[in-house]
């Protein structure tokens, strides 16, 4: 017997061995009205009525429901409901420009747009055939007197959901996530972390970032409580540890020096002690850091590595039984590592020494661009664009980014784009743009820049300038002046060049 595997399977068994309890706890301050806690019954129906208003306006199966909204219940529930019923969610990054959110409103097609009320302003010139704004419109989209229309053919290899992610272009690319990527990557990481009914789950992770790294629907699933974060906040996470009973949590290295730096102005225990473990992912921290969390906080610390291409697991460090006498820098120096394929999948590492995975959590192909599909998976393995090794013992360590992406504070930042945003300021003759180690961000976006003959500008207004033509965390938070850059005999930059200035003497090129 086969029967598909889709997105509808995690809230389906919530509902029914969970319903009667809080499944998801809403952000209490917002500019839309929260609503509150929801068991997962509740969240199960209000997914109803959000498939059945979907279908009043006439959007069909394999249609695109874009979403720009903050973390929420409202966000949760898209999520779940909306590839459920055949359609195609669109989760989008917040901190998008207009313009960025236009392309990819565009790009993917959508037929429906929902915007968050604190950025329904700035976004007023982004348009879909339907355009509702979170909040009262919202609650009238749902249609609570009408069963939804169930999915006509359910089909676990259709796409569920279309994340863009920055790459090597300036312009993104769509990740087609199919139902199946997600489901398999859903289960193999809730067994990985150990997930449980028992669980709570606090979204400090972005839910439109691969859609929560999946973990929103593992959590459906096991009948977890999941509490919404709509912004970091070092104070406000250990409040809400300490309020909702949380146990386990997620995000990039800048989020938990936020909470190290919030638990050292405490006066009495740090919440969560000996019971919290978070995943940290985006960009592998120092040994120190580790360190400190595991000492600090008292807080298990887990790794992974993954891409949204890879839904996006692909491998996973957690503490084994055999670390447990090392001492504490030992310790967290194994963590330090990407870790082991996660079950189901294979890691090598190619002749030029990129890191190549296979596994059912892989995407199916980007949204209209079969081009850069091909190049992807060329071989019938996924090419990470990220340099490494392997061990003998299976451990993968990430040592280089071929393609040219900075991750700061777990987002993707093309360097390129950044460089347009920079040379198009009529004092730059040239620019570069790396990312260079940082404590706090993992990588700070620097720009090096050649002014032109007789011009001069300072590294202020240089910012100032690309803030009218990026995103604020895509800005350069860094600008040196140089004579020159260097370039091969073909007049290509030598980023390799630059980077040893800051990276010197350090085992990985990428932070």
């Amino acid at each position: 017997m086969r029967v598909p595997l889709t997105t509808r399977d995690f809230i389906d068994r919530a509902e029914l061995v969970y319903g009667d309890r809080v499944g998801v706890v809403d952000e209490p301050v917002q500019p839309a009205p929260s609503l509150g806690e929801l068991t997962y019954r509740q969240l199960a129906r209000r997914g109803r009525a959000l498939a059945a208003g979907l279908d009043g306006l006439g959007v069909g199966e394999g249609e695109r429901v874009a979403v720009v909204s903050h973390n929420s219940a409202r966000l949760l529930e898209m999520l779940l409901s909306v590839p459920s019923f055949g359609r195609v969610c669109v989760p989008v990054n917040f901190r998008l420009s207009a313009e960025e959110v236009r392309y990819i409103v565009e790009h993917s097609g959508a037929s429906v747009l929902l915007v968050d009320p604190e950025i329904d302003e700035a976004l007023s010139g982004v348009s879909a055939p339907h355009r509702l704004v979170l909040g009262e419109e919202y609650e009238q989209l749902l249609d609570h007197d009408r069963e939804p229309r169930p999915w006509s053919e359910p089909d676990e290899d259709a796409t569920a959901t279309i994340n863009y992610t920055s790459g090597t272009t300036a312009r993104p690319k769509g990740v087609q996530l199919t139902h199946r990527n997600i489901w398999l990557n859903a289960v193999t990481f809730g067994m990985h972390m150990q997930l449980s009914d028992r669980d709570a789950y606090l979204h400090t992770l972005p839910m439109f970032h691969c859609n929560g790294w999946g973990l929103l629907y593992a959590a459906a699933g096991l009948g977890v409580k999941q509490v919404a974060l709509r912004k970091v906040d070092g104070p406000e996470i250990l409040r809400r540890v300490d309020q909702h009973g949380l146990t386990f949590a997620a995000g990039a290295p800048a989020v938990w020096n936020a909470v190290l730096d919030a638990a050292a102005d405490l006066e009495g225990p740090v919440p969560g002690r000996d019971r919290m473990r978070i995943v940290v992912a985006g960009a592998p921290p120092p040994s120190r850091t580790i360190a400190r969390v595991e000492a600090e906080l008292g807080w298990e610390f887990n790794q992974i590595y993954g891409l949204t291409e890879t839904s996006p697991l692909l491998t996973v460090n957690r503490p084994r039984a055999e670390d447990d006498g090392l001492e504490p820098l030992e310790r967290a120096k194994n963590l330090a590592r990407a870790g082991v394929p996660a079950l189901g999948t294979r890691i090598r590492v190619s002749e030029s020494g990129e890191v190549l995975a296979q596994g059912n959590t892989v995407l199916a192909g980007y949204w209209e661009n079969p081009e850069a599909s091909a190049e992807a998976l060329d071989g019938g393995w996924f090419h990470t664009g990220d340099g490494g090794s392997v061990d003998e013992g299976g451990y993968v360590t990430i040592s280089d980014r071929k393609k040219d992406v900075i991750i700061t504070g777990g987002e993707n930042v093309s360097s390129i784009e950044v460089e347009d945003a920079v040379f198009s300021h009529p004092a730059v003759a040239e620019v570069a743009v790396i990312g260079v180690p940082d404590e706090k961000w993992g990588e700070m976006v620097t720009a090096l820049v050649v002014l032109a003959e007789g011009e001069t500008v300072g590294e202020a207004d240089l910012i100032a300038h690309c803030r009218t033509r990026l995103a604020g965390y895509k800005l350069p938070k860094r600008v040196e002046f140089r004579e020159a850059i260097p370039r091969t005999a073909t007049g290509k930059i030598q980023k390799f060049k630059l980077r040893q200035d800051f990276w010197g003497g350090q085992e990985r090129q990428v932070n």
